[in-house]
């Protein structure tokens, strides 16, 4: 517990708030590497990784880095690939998502993959591990919608369709990792929907 000016606060979940909105405002404003995708894994999965185990002395597992339910998370994973890929083959295509994702493509699909994968895993355990299952101690449901709130703030300069979608998105993916208790389900689903967007916004498909 600490005591700062009168208010007793929670160690564990002052630690994740305020490491998290940090960790957003600095990979927003600094560049630790040449690659984007790579500085999103050391802040977001190798810092909150080294706080568990570290200063929480918890497992990795305790967040959501496990398997857990992998007969449900495989289920939705194929289901929302599908809806996913019908939905996007045409808002993909609008003037906005091919102005901001278009030129993103890389020179093979392959690389594209997995750059999204480098992205996406750490973004994925910020959100869906680290905060879900940490706040989730205190707050229990509720830390499904809270989760999705900086979620969603982290999206403003994407198009505006994309950002106004991810509270509930978030909350979605929020939902489906609380459920298989693993953050896994939701990085397969959020791959996949980035690289999709990325191929057909850039005409690659």
């Amino acid at each position: 517990m600490i005591e700062l000016l009168g208010l007793k606060l929670d160690t564990k979940i002052t630690t994740m708030i305020v490491v998290s909105t940090l960790l957003i405002i600095i990979e927003h404003y600094r560049t630790l590497t040449p690659l984007k995708a790579a500085d999103r894994f050391i802040l977001y999965l190798i810092v909150p990784l080294a706080i568990i185990i570290l200063f929480f002395r918890e497992s990795p597992q305790a967040y959501g880095f496990r398997l857990g339910n992998w007969r449900l998370g495989l289920a939705v994973t194929a289901v929302a690939v599908v809806a996913i890929a019908i939905a996007m083959w045409f808002l993909a295509r609008t003037p906005a998502f091919h102005d901001y994702y278009g030129g993103r493509a890389r020179s093979s699909p392959l690389v594209l993959l997995g750059e999204n994968a480098l992205d996406l895993f750490g973004w994925e355990f910020l959100f869906r591990g680290f905060l879900l299952f940490g706040l989730a101690r205190r707050f229990g449901d509720e830390a499904v919608l809270l989760q999705a709130v900086p979620f969603a703030i982290a999206h403003i300069g994407k198009p505006e369709l994309e950002t106004l979608s991810t509270i509930f998105g978030g909350a979605a993916f929020g939902y489906l990792a609380w459920r298989t208790d693993s953050f896994f389900y939701p990085f397969l689903i959020h791959w996949f929907l980035q690289s999709w967007t990325i191929a057909v916004a850039a005409g690659l498909l």
